[in-house]
């Protein structure tokens, strides 16, 4: 069995120091583009040594070997160190791994295809009015929640009846909701209902939106229902907490919740009525993995596959003999995120505080000029993680723009910015005080997770401080990933001691920014907001920018103001990774793929490796 951890205190030596090399030979060169190829080619790094590899060289369709069986167990692990929370219904969850339990018993009614374009392969059709505003939805007959009831328009009505009612305490609201005409009125309690949405009939639901939008077509349609005979009189406020949420959750995907281990498993059944047909599995058991431990568990069959592999650990187990290796570029990126404000619970947008800590740019600027993330990404991934430039990441390549360079390593730019904008070391300590002549400490909220994410953050922490900047980990630790997200704010609650953190967005279908970075966003955790973003996220889902080059320009524009004002600056873009064992056949990790009815095995247990 091959080794896939060493201990922490001699990796987090090591990395720093093999950093340190990388970074004396010089970082990427200003105005180098980043294409959306996924990184470098599969060499050795002149620099390092190490044996870099590309996104390119994976495929994202598993290769189908024998015959398969009837029926079968998948077995399934979720790679965490910490539990995954348990808000099981789309409308309330909040975090990834939730999502990632949903997705095996519920669905969205509407499919899409690689341009993210939505389709009419669907468990739910569509026509179009010729304004563009006016939608008119038809739920397919055969398409049933798990206890036998038909889906129906009442469902798909009563999910964005929940989201706007003005007792609900989820994160779903915002644009793609305030779009539909009464909404807002209905979320103030000034109606009762929707006047946008009519149910027409059992199957047939029509949304009127107040303005057509690019959007709409990509993800700007929230395409879940919810079954409203199983939720209709419980109170909006206590659904999230609901035994229905939590405890039994019910959707009309393939598998049914047959049992669930608070945070740490999900037993599924086939679902024998599944719209698409019969699933070819009998049973899927979902476990939490460590990501410690997640070699182990693929290696010795605990597991046939996994969401997503730890990519610091795929170099030493390229060449694992039971599984194989699927990949594609994620529609994700790393990023380090600055405090600029809090979020106004009443008013529900961001509060910009110009006297947060982290308020100056120049410091903003001198911060992203100090850290080198081509040789993070090559000494820490391999090059299966790369250097960041813009917050539109390549996983969208009409929209990401290759050509604006972001912010290069620079570490004596950085304190040349630091100088000029008064940040100097007034008390001989070697640490800068602020322009004011005050001690100043930044406090760095990072997640922990796998082995390469405390010696990732003293990497970040060692630069700031080559260059003058005394920063250190909140509470002197890394926070496990729900108290993280609850400390950056993701219940609208930020913890004031968080300066800056380290965090990573998946990004949606929708090329549009404004649910991460829009004043109205919760989950816009640096509480930006500027004038100028707010005219951009509403031009480039404006009637102008259904023409795709000028939209291609608005968010260009976007880009170019994000480098330029840094409420966060993006490290990494990412590979995904997921090994799949010999035995499955017709597995997929592409973002349009609903085919886990298909899945099969041709044996009955987990081939083991050799």
């Amino acid at each position: 069995m091959r080794k896939t951890s060493w201990s922490k205190a001699l990796l987090a030596l090591l990395l720093v120091l093999l950093l340190a090399l990388a970074a004396c030979s010089g970082g990427s060169e200003e105005g180098e583009a980043e294409g959306d190829s996924g990184g470098s080619d599969s060499n050795k790094s002149e620099d390092s040594g190490k044996k870099l590899y590309s996104i390119d060289d994976f495929s994202a369709e598993k290769t189908n070997e024998g015959e398969a069986i009837d029926g079968g167990h998948l077995k399934f692990g979720l790679v965490t160190d910490t539990a995954f929370e348990g808000t099981l219904n789309w409308n309330f969850y909040s975090g990834a791994y939730d999502s990632e339990v949903i997705k095996w018993f519920d669905e969205p009614l509407l499919a899409d295809d690689e341009n993210y374009m939505y389709t009419q392969d669907g468990a739910a059709t569509f026509e179009t009015s010729e304004d563009g505003r006016v939608f008119t939805f038809t739920i397919r007959d055969n398409v049933n929640w798990h206890d036998g009831e038909p889906v129906t328009a009442e469902d798909w009505a009563f999910s964005y009846e929940v989201i706007g009612h003005p007792d609900y305490n989820g994160v779903r609201y915002g644009e793609d909701f305030t779009n539909v005409e009464g909404m807002e009125a209905y979320h103030n309690g000034e109606a009762d209902s929707i006047s946008g949405i009519e149910v027409v009939d059992e199957k047939t639901l029509k949304i009127t939106y107040k303005e057509a939008t690019p959007s709409l077509l990509t993800g700007g349609i929230w395409p879940y229902a919810m079954p409203k005979h199983i939720f209709e009189d419980i109170p909006v406020a206590k659904m999230a907490e609901s035994p229905e949420v939590r405890e039994h959750p019910i959707g009309f995907g393939p598998f049914k919740v047959e049992t669930i281990t608070p945070g740490e498993s999900v037993v599924y059944t086939k679902n024998e009525d599944y719209w698409q047909g019969e699933p070819k599995l009998d049973k899927v058991t979902l476990s939490v993995i460590n990501p410690t431990t997640v070699v182990q568990a693929l290696e010795t069959g605990k597991v046939d596959t996994v969401h997503s592999f730890p990519v610091d650990q795929y170099p030493d187990n390229a060449e694992m003999s039971n599984v194989e290796f699927l990949g594609q570029i994620d529609m994700a990126y790393t990023y380090i995120g600055f405090k600029l404000g809090t979020w106004d619970k009443e008013k529900k947008q961001v509060k910009p505080d110009p006297n947060m800590k982290m308020a100056d740019v120049n410091l903003r600027k001198a911060m992203w000029h100090a850290v080198d993330n081509n040789a993070v990404g090559e000494q820490f991934y391999n090059g299966l993680r790369w250097n960041a430039t813009t917050l539109i990441p390549p996983s969208h390549p009409e929209f990401h723009d290759s050509e604006n360079p972001g912010l290069a390593y620079d570490p004596e730019k950085a304190k040349e910015i630091l100088n000029e904008a008064g940040y100097e070391d007034v008390n001989g300590d070697g640490m800068r005080e602020n322009p004011e002549g005050e001690e100043l400490v930044i406090n760095f909220a990072s997640m922990s997770g796998g082995d390469t994410a405390e010696p990732l953050a003293n990497y970040y922490i060692q630069s700031w401080k080559k260059v003058g900047l005394n920063v250190q980990l909140l509470d002197g630790r890394l926070q496990e990933f729900n108290t993280f997200y609850d400390r950056v704010g993701q219940n609208g609650d930020d913890d004031p001691k968080v300066d800056i953190f380290q965090g990573a967005w998946t990004v949606g279908n929708d090329v549009n920014p404004d649910g991460l970075y829009g004043r109205d966003a919760i989950f816009n955790f640096p509480r930006y907001a500027s004038e100028e973003n707010d005219k951009l996220l509403e031009e480039g889902i404006s009637e102008a920018s259904f023409d795709v080059e000028h939209r291609k320009e608005v968010y260009n524009e976007w880009q170019k103001l994000m480098v330029e004002e840094i409420p966060v600056f993006p490290t990494l873009y990412r590979s995904e990774l997921v090994p799949v064992n010999n035995r499955v056949q017709n597995y997929s990790i592409a973002f349009n793929w609903y085919g886990r009815h298909e899945i099969s095995v041709t044996q009955e247990e987990p081939m083991k490796a050799e």
